[in-house]
């Protein structure tokens, strides 16, 4: 198995942001995409064992994790972009990659396989919903509409960071102690640096762009596999209900023992599913 010291960190500037990756691994390409409050960091129990069957490439979103954080480009179509030139950049430009994307990392594959559609064999999207789609809820959960405030979150939040943050960790787990005190303190490192916080609101703050962009996507579904999967402490089946709206031919399940933080909470399951998806696509 590949373990965490093989891991390796680079950097590349593409689209016009500085992007920290880490990559893993050989065989064909598998892209794993991050969610806020979290970093590349949440793939580090997933990574070895995929890496047994594929090349992995985990990048810190523009704005994220030791990435750099521009002032905009924070629409999911931009974002993208960004990890389809990392992809070029990284030499996998002439063959399809298999898609992971959990919570804004969902909306951001979406609309990479929707832009780039002959660039993705296989899609798998966890525990989101897609702005603009069967709208409802998404919309008016409490920390949607406070981070979509102007400058306000982080005002408030700088120096709390550790309180804040530890409150969705637990809040959204089936296992609260599937996130430890390790990854929170990185998790935590991260979203104090300079541009930490503002970057992760900005992901919130394009909410209505990224609505206008996924209901122009949705008028040519998705014909590729695509695997949904929601935690039953959590999104539940949200994620399958909005890529029905965007994709012909869906698989989905809602996960049990797993809330909002999958790939920690159920890691050897993680590794299993999308393992048999991906081989079942090719």
């Amino acid at each position: 198995m590949v373990a965490s010291d093989d891991f390796e960190h680079g950097r590349a500037r593409v689209n016009g942001v500085e992007l920290h990756y880490v990559t893993a691994g050989d065989g064909p390409p598998v892209v794993l995409l991050h969610g806020w409050p979290q970093t590349w960091y949440e793939w580090r129990e997933v990574i070895p064992e995929l890496a047994e069957e594929y090349t992995v490439i985990a990048p810190d979103l523009r704005g994220l994790g030791d990435s750099e954080t521009p002032v905009s480009g924070y629409d999911k179509d931009t974002v993208a972009t960004d990890v389809r030139e990392l992809v070029h950049e990284l030499g996998f430009g002439d063959e399809p990659i298999g898609l992971v994307g959990h919570d804004w990392g969902m909306p951001t594959a979406y609309a990479y396989a929707a832009q780039y559609r002959d660039e993705v064999r296989a899609l798998v999207v966890l525990e989101a919903g897609l702005p603009g789609v069967n709208e409802d809820e998404k919309r008016h959960l409490w920390h949607t509409r406070f981070h979509g405030v102007r400058d306000l979150p982080e005002r408030l939040v700088a120096g709390r960071e550790r309180l804040y943050l530890d409150w969705f960790y637990k809040e959204g787990a089936y296992d609260p102690a599937a996130i430890d005190d390790d990854a929170r303190d990185e998790y935590v490192r991260c979203y104090s640096q300079a541009g930490g916080l503002r970057g992760g609101f900005e992901y919130y703050r394009a909410y209505e762009a990224d609505a206008e962009n996924n209901r122009e996507h949705a008028e040519d579904p998705l014909e590729i596999p695509v695997l949904a999967l929601g935690g039953e402490a959590s999104f539940r089946e949200l994620p399958i209900r909005d890529m029905n709206a965007v994709a012909t031919d869906v698989d989905g399940e809602v996960v049990d023992r797993a809330g909002h933080w999958l790939p920690e909470e159920r890691p050897a399951y993680f590794v299993d599913r999308v393992t048999t998806f991906f081989e079942d696509a090719a």
